[in-house]
């Protein structure tokens, strides 16, 4: 069954639009000292190959400011720039050139500065998104709800958003997120309800790679099964390449996205007579790089290989130290444990 997204707005961050009938984006942010302009450079083209789609820096004083107009200079997907408290990082950041701030009006001083930010950010067509974390909520909202709550969340994000607004300035992208999962998605589900800009989708300090994952997973997951989101980042305690992977992958999972390689691999049993582990492991290292949809199974027998793997492009499922290479469930070919991955790797290299 379709999911059915909820529809919003639609904004442009370079070449990339977001919101509307446009597809869901994966994003990350570089973990590089931005003033470090050839090291921020190489993890993003990093990233460009794992498949991000727009990658956000942190800037933390003016000559992270003024190094990223090189940055964007050498990358191929939308920069954002990350900003908090001093409206002239924005200013800055803007006159080098970036697509996308992430900054709240409300913690850059007084009207006139938020004024000043909107005015630029509106003749370049940069859109500014609203970031509210857990962590940031404001002290009064605290004391009305009683602690961090979702509610608390929603409108403290409206509250940015109707400085913004009052400005005339509707480009506009939000985020909710805490690091825990329920409020997370409750957050999200009433803002919704609310406003129809686009939203950004993730779970804060979610954690290491598995934790994280899974985290974000449910989150994420939860909230796009809903139709609601137009962008996601899997925030991780990782390499922000496995942010691009796990957010493609929990876009395949929910049929909202076709990217690259899904792996299959069963979990094994008894019957299981090769080395399925390794096996996996190499042609997911192998496969990483590729970017053409396609569906790879890795399977332990030749009983319910095939069968459990039918939708597959193209596996292989083991015997006792063999196996068989099959495409779209049909058997094409036997061949040794040995030359089992090979065979596999050639067969894909020929589909993509």
């Amino acid at each position: 069954m379709n999911i059915l997204r909820r529809k919003t707005r639609s904004i442009q961050l370079g070449h990339v639009t977001v919101g509307g009938d446009a597809p869901i984006t994966v994003q990350s942010m570089a973990n590089t000292d931005t003033r470090d302009i050839n090291r921020t450079l190489r993890q993003i083209r990093r990233l460009e190959r794992a498949g991000c789609e727009i990658v956000r820096v942190g800037v933390p004083d003016m000559d992270a400011a003024r190094a990223l107009g090189k940055i964007k200079s050498g990358m191929n997907v939308p920069l954002v720039a990350d900003i908090h408290f001093d409206h002239k990082l924005a200013l800055e950041a803007l006159k080098q050139g970036v697509d996308g701030l992430r900054l709240n009006p409300g913690n850059i001083g007084a009207a006139s500065k938020v004024r000043e930010v909107t005015r630029v950010a509106l003749e370049r067509n940069v859109p500014i998104r609203i970031g509210v974390n857990s962590g940031s909520v404001e002290k009064k909202l605290l004391e009305k709800y009683g602690g961090t709550t979702p509610e608390a969340m929603a409108e403290s994000a409206l509250t940015h958003i109707a400085i913004l607004e009052k400005e005339k300035f509707e480009l506009i992208k939000i985020s909710l997120k805490a690091s825990d999962v329920r409020r997370t998605i409750d957050a999200y589900r009433l803002l919704s309800n609310k406003v129809n800009y686009p939203l950004h989708l993730g779970v804060t300090e979610a954690g290491t790679l598995i934790h994280g994952c899974v985290k974000s997973a449910i989150g994420i997951g939860v909230l796009l099964a809903d139709g609601i989101g137009d962008t996601i980042r899997v925030s991780l305690t990782a390499p922000p390449e496995r942010e691009v992977e796990a957010g493609f992958a929990i876009l395949r999972s929910l049929g909202l996205r076709r990217h690259g390689v899904d792996l299959i691999s069963c979990p094994t049993c008894s019957r299981t007579e090769i080395d399925l582990l390794e096996l996996a492991t190499k042609v997911e290292k192998a496969v990483s790089g590729i970017k053409t949809p396609l569906k790879v199974a890795v399977m332990g027998c030749v009983v319910n290989g095939p069968g459990e793997a039918k939708e597959a492009d193209v596996g292989i499922a083991g015997g006792k130290g063999r196996g068989i290479l099959f495409r779209k469930g049909k058997i094409v070919g036997t061949y040794g444990e040995e030359d089992l991955l090979k065979a596999l790797l050639s067969e894909i290299h020929n589909m993509v």
